[in-house]
């Protein structure tokens, strides 16, 4: 997929901002939307569908959060990407970003250059080239092009990081994924993320899985248990 293809849709209420990363990202050849609230967020992206969303957290009369949520609601954005821009750093906000279905973060102050290489790391995964694969193991069914689970009978729908994850650790039933080896796999290493975000991640795939097929591995990492 080129980039003239991929649609962005960027949300904040700053002017400034949505003048700044508009421009850089549109230089990039992206498809650039952009609203000023929560509200506006919610309903240009049900008509436009876009590939990525760039979501500030604190915004008036519907923030971050509280839009994110809702967008995770519909069945036709459950691929899409949803990154948080802001400049709280503290782990209750990046919690309360990931419970509420976010991918990733990129912080304030932006960095223009910094911005659009993250960017383009969190969208290569829409390539046109991925092969399809379904990955069986017991009662539960990875169809890695489809992205979507069924789990003892039951289709789910994970939010993509949540997907990525359950993926690596399923590829290998059994083998111990090292913390590092997660980050590095499922949010790459041009992506800073907080130290807790696999494990909020891990506890939400618990919920939905069980919490029988993963193991806890103190102070080294996960592994999948079939």
């Amino acid at each position: 997929m080129k980039n003239k293809d991929i649609k962005i849709l960027l949300v904040d209420d700053e002017p400034d901002i949505l003048e700044i990363v508009g421009y850089n990202l549109s230089n990039e050849g992206y498809q650039v939307m952009t609203a000023e609230n929560g509200n506006k967020a919610v309903k240009k992206a049900k008509k436009e569908l876009p590939h990525l969303i760039i979501l500030d957290v604190m915004m008036p009369e519907m923030d971050g959060i509280e839009a994110c949520e809702l967008l995770r609601k519909n069945p036709d954005l459950q691929n899409t990407l949803i990154v948080f821009l802001t400049a709280r750093g503290e782990d209750y906000s990046q919690m309360a970003g990931f419970d509420a279905g976010a991918d990733d973060y990129i912080t304030k102050p932006i960095k223009p250059k910094i911005l659009v290489s993250k960017v383009k790391a969190l969208l290569r995964r829409f390539k046109e080239d991925d092969v399809a694969d379904t990955l069986k193991i017991g009662s539960l069914e990875i169809n890695r092009e489809a992205y979507k689970i069924t789990s003892k009978g039951k289709e789910l729908v994970l939010p993509r990081k949540e997907f990525e994850l359950l993926s690596l650790l399923a590829s290998k039933p059994g083998k111990v994924f090292k913390r590092e080896e997660i980050l590095d796999t499922v949010w790459g290493n041009e992506v800073v993320v907080g130290g807790r975000t696999i494990d909020v991640h891990i506890r939400k795939l618990r919920e939905k899985i069980g919490d029988e097929s993963f193991k806890t591995i103190k102070g080294v990492g996960y592994k999948f248990v079939d």
